[in-house]
């Protein structure tokens, strides 16, 4: 069995860092980096682009809203044009900046409302995959499995990475419950480990109400934002290790 391991990294601005992206290309084998809209900015994205190249670590632009402020959680009012010209730009810039490092990206993963936008309306998932295909038809999208962005991505031809995300609790639908709300975010590195292994074992979840739900994915994400993000990361690769899982990056598992 092989799994991949990533994060949402890079999401510090100027002299602010929001985790020890550093670390933690020690740990993930593959890696979203932050375009600059909702964190991050062209030193950070260079950082960390040689950091992955130096860990070995397949790197994947992170587009986001552009809000700084809100941190790219808040929701936008922007036509599906605007969308679309948002991530051609952000991804420019990520590929601008990998290939100055002799690095090459991957992979794309929409970040927070930005992604929740594409999900809540499978037009304009269509037309930002589009966008992502015309770009390089070998980029691979990161989704969470069965919704709009997952199907958006095979109808333009797109490999996907399914993701389960560690460190976020579910609810029965197969959304997320959302931040803000008692036990969201899980922190406790028991709990992690208990929910990775389940997944590892047999592709499930526990959800917030006590099912259990089936969970595709061929990745495990940890969000870099998360309180203690890196021990949270290193407890999931001892996890999978533990359990004999090869830890692979998309550009191997993505289908």
């Amino acid at each position: 069995m092989k799994l991949d391991i990533n994060s949402d990294m890079g999401e510090g601005f100027g002299r602010w860092t929001v985790s020890d992206d550093a670390e933690m290309m020690k740990v993930v084998s593959s890696a979203n980096i932050a375009c600059g809209y909702h964190a991050g900015d062209h030193e950070i994205m260079r950082r960390c682009a040689l950091d992955a190249k130096a860990a070995g670590v397949a790197i994947g632009a992170h587009p986001g809203f552009r809000d700084l402020l809100g941190f790219g959680r808040r929701a936008m009012p922007v036509d599906p044009t605007e969308m679309c010209s948002m991530l051609a730009y952000q991804l420019g810039a990520m590929q601008g900046i990998a290939t100055s490092v002799g690095h090459k990206v991957t992979h794309v993963s929409y970040h927070a409302a930005y992604g929740n936008a594409a999900v809540a309306d499978e037009d304009l998932a269509n037309a930002m995959a589009a966008v992502i295909a015309r770009v390089d038809r070998d980029l691979i999208l990161y989704s969470q499995p069965d919704t709009a962005v997952e199907r958006s991505a095979r109808k333009a031809g797109l490999r996907v990475m399914t993701l389960f995300l560690a460190d976020r609790a579910y609810r029965a639908d197969g959304s997320l419950v959302p931040r803000g709300l008692p036990g969201a975010v899980v922190t406790d590195h028991a709990e992690v480990a208990k929910r990775v292994e389940r997944f590892a074992r047999d592709g499930s979840v526990i959800c917030e109400d006590g099912s259990s739900l089936a969970m595709r994915a061929k990745g495990v994400l940890v969000h870099s934002d998360t309180p203690g993000s890196v021990g949270l990361a290193q407890t999931v690769r001892q996890t999978l290790d533990r359990l004999g899982v090869e830890i692979a990056p998309s550009t191997e598992l993505a289908d």
